[in-house]
Parts: structure tokens; C-alpha cells; sequence
């Protein structure tokens, strides 16, 4: 999974780095339209851009494949697996406090004096050592 991670991260970084090129030795709109007011062409102002060029498309391309990498890099850095308990996983533990509540149920019942003896056995266990 590491390895992936890797090999998505260098595409990424690598894409945005041609977009960056590319975006850099297109020729933009807003130098046309200084010259539309001026020359009379006012067709070229906000109409028809022309067909698409190699440098728009290999652009277009990259940001794709930009975006679909970052969606994946996400969903990856998101992704926690399940981990596994091993194969006692699914044997349910018994805790001493309910124990000790069922032990004081018990002796309380039996002599009546089982309940601080219950109460000094719990407060034992939860005093960390």
C-alpha cells in the first residue's frame, strides 16, 4: 500500500508541475481582447474561442489525471483497515468488577457481612500499583 502511495504521489506532483508548464506557454484570452475594442473584431470578444489547440488539451489531460489522483490519495489517506483481534477476538471477556458485584451478591446474601468485604476488594483493584 506504501508503495502505491508512493508511485500516486509522484504522478501528482509530476502533473501539476506540466499543468504549471503548460498553463505558462499558453497564449490567453485577455491579450485578444485589448485588440478587439480597438480593431473592430468585436466577434472575438466573448464568441467563439476556436477549436481547442494541443497545449489546451494535453492540459485539460493533465488536470484529469490530477484530480483523479487527489481523489485517490484521499480515499486512500482515509481508508482505516479492520484490525484483527486473532483468534480469541470473539471470546467475551469477563471483567472483575462484574465479579466482584456477583461475589458480593453471593456472600452478602450468605452472612451479611460480605459487603465491605466486596467494597475492600474492589477499591484493591482499581489502585494502579
Amino acid at each position: 500500500m506504501g508503495l502505491l502511495k508512493t508511485v500516486l504521489v509522484v504522478v501528482q506532483v509530476l502533473s501539476a508541475l506540466g499543468i504549471i508548464g503548460l498553463v505558462l506557454l499558453q497564449h490567453g484570452k485577455g491579450a485578444d481582447m485589448g485588440a478587439a475594442f480597438g480593431s473592430g473584431s468585436s466577434g472575438s470578444l466573448f464568441g467563439a474561442s476556436g477549436s481547442a489547440n494541443f497545449l489546451s488539451r494535453t492540459t485539460a489531460v493533465l488536470a484529469t489525471i490530477f484530480f483523479v489522483v487527489t481523489l485517490s490519495l484521499t480515499y486512500m489517506g482515509s481508508y482505516k483497515p479492520n484490525l484483527s483481534a486473532g483468534v480469541l477476538g470473539s471470546v467475551p471477556v469477563t471483567t472483575a468488577p462484574a465479579a466482584a458485584s456477583a461475589a458480593s451478591a453471593v456472600g452478602g446474601a450468605a452472612s451479611g457481612v460480605g459487603a465491605p468485604a466486596a467494597a475492600s476488594t474492589t477499591n484493591s483493584q482499581d489502585v494502579p500499583k
